[in-house]
């Protein structure tokens, strides 16, 4: 009987879906990545002010999102300080702003803030904009013309 070292590690999630929850794995993950992309925050003690999240929680989920190739790690040091890290997107960690803003899209129609929205996504002549299905020629698809064909049948 092999010892639990020796036991097999389950296969990789086939789901893409799956598969970004496993790296994306709760809320301070997503709320990290937002503090990143909107404010640009990269140092710990930053996140920790702005989240009001745990010391350990957010070592851990800043751990993960290293790991997981969204964040990289580089070192700075101020004058008579210790070295600290800082947490910097990676390509990987910048693409998340269009399934965040999906989300942020899907909260400011379905449940939104009685105040009203806190962020705006504006292009850059400040023309409102929205996240949606695109097709190869650019042209906007609606949701509810947007088929999910599993691959193994998908024609190419």
């Amino acid at each position: 009987m092999p010892s639990k070292s020796q036991a097999r590690r389950p296969p990789d999630p086939v789901c893409s879906i799956e598969r970004c929850l496993g790296v994306l794995a709760d809320r301070w993950s997503f709320l990290i990545i937002r503090e990143a992309l909107m404010a640009g925050v990269e140092r710990f003690a930053d996140f920790q002010q702005r989240l009001g999240i745990a010391p350990n929680v957010l070592t851990d989920r800043l751990e993960h999102l290293v790991q997981s190739g969204v964040l990289t790690k580089r070192s700075y040091q101020e004058p008579g300080s210790r070295a600290r890290r800082s947490y910097h997107l990676t390509p990987a960690g910048r693409d998340l702003a269009v399934p965040l803003a999906a989300l942020q899209q899907w909260g400011d129609e379905h449940n939104p803030p009685r105040s009203g929205p806190s962020v705006l996504r504006r292009s850059p002549s400040g023309a409102p904009v929205q996240v949606a299905f695109v097709d190869d020629e650019g042209a906007q698809v609606r949701p509810d013309n947007v088929a999910w064909v599993e691959s193994g049948t998908a024609a190419s």
